[in-house]
């Protein structure tokens, strides 16, 4: 699969680097300078620690919006370009709750993948919004990004889907091309276990399709292993943390001797 001429491993442990709260968020600190250092701390240790690559998301940005205002994103492309020399694995982004603006990021610093729903329309705790998986498709195009792998969540954290459609029908439809990079699979919450049974068959549809998928929540040291015997690898955010809410790099670099050994590293 395309995993292993990326991160140089067909299972990768994606490292989830969440920003502090940006200009435009209410709970900004007031310092972008604060918010690159932390930002800057926290990639390098997910790097000492082993991780395959990075996926930067401006995950505090509370209470989320459908609509990413301008200063938010400015910040946020600010952050990515101050710390972008230090990265030294590959790399995407998320503009939270927002597809269209995680490709344009990825666009604008230079990432190789982006993590969001690309389809589907759900509703949930901030209101319904409609994900067209074709404009979003033809947008990276319009961009001369074609190359970007988009990981598509198919149950994104906290929301449903509006309308009754089977998980069949759904890989069916977003496979139709080769536009699809991933599906991930989410719990009800960041930090929450992904339904097992819900993985497995996501797996299993999606192994016929040569499309990989990531357990995109909730992956924790103790079930790693497991979890990479069906899956093609993990998102991992809230297990690399330590009480300060900071990366912790002997977390990360535990965790990942665990997910190493499992994949059968050498």
């Amino acid at each position: 699969m395309w995993t292993k001429g990326l991160f140089g491993t067909e299972k990768p442990i994606i490292a989830l680097l969440h920003l502090d709260p940006l200009p435009g968020d209410p709970d900004f600190c007031g310092s972008l300078d604060t918010v690159i250092e932390h930002a800057s701390c926290d990639v390098k240790a997910l790097q000492e620690g082993g991780v395959d690559g990075v996926l930067i998301a401006n995950e505090f940005s509370f209470p989320m919006t459908y609509v990413s205002h301008a200063e938010t994103l400015m910040a946020m492309a600010c952050v990515i370009g101050a710390i972008k020399k230090d990265i030294h694995v590959p790399f995407g982004t998320n503009v939270v709750m927002n597809p269209e603006e995680t490709i344009r990021m990825a666009k604008a610093v230079g990432a190789s993948f982006g993590r969001s729903a690309f389809a589907g329309a759900f509703t949930g705790t901030y209101g319904v919004h409609v994900n067209n998986f074709g404009e979003n498709v033809r947008l990276k195009y319009a961009l001369g990004i074609p190359e970007m792998k988009l990981l598509c969540k198919i149950n994104p954290e906290g929301d449903v889907l509006l309308a009754e459609q089977s998980i069949e029908e759904i890989i069916d439809n977003v496979t139709l091309g080769d536009h699809v990079g991933a599906f991930c699979v989410s719990g009800p919450g960041a930090g929450q276990e992904a339904s097992w049974d819900l993985l497995a068959h996501v797996c299993d549809l999606a192994k016929a399709k040569h499309v990989p998928v990531f357990c995109n929540t909730g992956c924790k040291e103790s079930t790693i292993a497991k979890i990479l015997t069906i899956a093609d690898g993990g998102c991992v955010g809230t297990a690399f943390k330590g009480a300060d809410g900071r990366v912790d790099a002997d977390k990360v670099r535990s965790f990942m001797a665990v997910a190493k050994e499992a994949r059968g590293d050498r």
